[in-house]
Order: structure tokens, then sequence, then C-alpha cells
């Protein structure tokens, strides 16, 4: 399993970025804007201006959508980036 974290998508994509034209569209932009929105600078500067309660939301946002739409096995291995799935929560904690 690779360890290194991969923003390819936000650089190839020459497709529409908009929301509410299709569902393909939609996930395509999501995928855009979340890769923005993870760049080193970009959150270098976004994260020091955040409230203590709008850190707390996105975490628990974030947490939630890992929780609902991922196994524990995928957990570890597409966010964690390990080859072997240990016995961890999801940092909820």
């Amino acid at each position: 399993m690779d360890s290194e974290h991969r923003h390819t998508f936000v650089n190839t994509y020459d497709g529409l970025v908009a929301f509410g034209f299709s569902r393909e569209v939609d996930e395509k932009s999501l995928m855009y804007y979340l890769q923005k929105f993870s760049d080193d600078a970009f959150l270098e500067t976004l994260v020091p201006r955040l409230s203590d309660e709008e850190i707390h939301q996105l975490f628990e946002l974030m947490t939630s959508l890992m929780k609902r739409h991922f196994k524990d096995d995928e957990y570890h291995k597409y966010f964690l980036k390990e080859d072997h799935h240990h016995s961890h929560d999801h940092g909820d904690g």
C-alpha cells in the first residue's frame, strides 16, 4: 500500500466544476474542492483562522462520514495508509 498521500485529481481534472448539474459532476466537483481544500498552503492559512467550534465541527463531520461509509479495514487502508489492520478507533475520542 502506498503510504504517500496523493492529490492528482485536482491537477488533471479538466471538466466542469459546479454543483447541481448532475450527480457525476457533483462528485467530481467535490473531489476537486476537497483536494484544493487540503493544499498545505491553503490549510496553513485557514486553520489558524478557524474558531475552536469550527475545528470541532469539521472534525466531527469528517469522522462521522468515515464511520458511515468506510469499513474498518478501508479506514486503515485508505485514510491511515496502513498495510495491516490494527485495533484502533477512528480518532473520535
